[in-house]
């Protein structure tokens, strides 16, 4: 294993710019580009699957971490793979292809890493969580990684706001309520859901004063890889 790895605890270096990108699915070319920047950079999820190169992507993420360079926020993709590398039963396309193209040699690695990545992290002014902000998680640290299901949390970070049912798509109904719950003065930036609709990362302001920066422009998936770079926050 890398000497990244057992550092990758959620730490942002304060005082420093910040490059945000968002899910990435294995589109290693658009990741490399991104990568290459003196900026920290912070990946919010969604590493793996879908795209050409999973293990690409994940090279790249390891060679950021052993530098210091940057870290990436716990995805629900990320999440499943992570699953089924310790052996749960879990199922599905994109995650079955990306199992046959993981080399063996980077499979414990790949695990431990995604175990030890942090759910999210608040910055006080800046908040990144791949799939949906609660309140909840201004008070209580990220979990570690579950032995079972995730908690009402956990849940929350990785899938979004989720009512139960299904789309005509097959996907799961997903609700952005949460965004209003978002305090004044702080953005939480965030992937999970494709919600632009002109290839530019897509903003929506709550009434409390707050505002959500979903950065998922469809890498992997028909898309492009998006990112923003932001000045120095401090932790509260």
């Amino acid at each position: 294993m890398t000497s990244g790895l057992a550092s990758h605890g959620g730490k942002i270096p304060a005082g420093v710019p910040l490059r945000i990108v968002g899910d990435v699915h294995g589109d290693s070319k658009a990741f490399a580009l991104a990568a290459e920047t003196d900026r920290f950079v912070v990946q919010l999820g969604d590493l793996v699957d879908d795209g050409p190169d999973t293990p690409g992507v994940l090279r790249i993420m390891f060679r950021l971490l052993d530098e210091k360079r940057g870290m990436f926020i716990l995805g629900n993709h990320d999440f499943k793979l992570a699953r089924a590398l310790r052996g749960d039963a879990v199922r599905g396309p994109a995650l079955a292809r990306t199992l046959v193209e993981l080399p063996l040699d980077m499979r414990e690695q790949t695990q431990a890493t995604i175990q030890a990545a942090p759910a999210w992290v608040n910055m006080g002014a800046a908040f990144f969580v791949h799939g949906g902000f609660h309140l909840g998680m201004l008070t209580e640290s990220a979990p570690p990684f579950p032995s079972g299901r995730p908690g009402p949390l956990l849940a929350r970070a990785l899938y979004g706001q989720t009512t139960g049912r299904v789309t005509g798509a097959g996907k799961p109904e997903r609700l952005l309520r949460w965004v209003e719950d978002i305090p004044e003065g702080m953005t939480v930036y965030c992937g999970h859901d494709q919600r632009s609709t002109d290839g530019r990362p897509y903003i929506r302001n709550a009434r409390q004063g707050g505002s959500a920066v979903f950065l998922d422009t469809g890498a992997g998936k028909g898309g492009h890889l998006s990112w923003v770079d932001i000045d120095p926050v401090s932790a509260p």
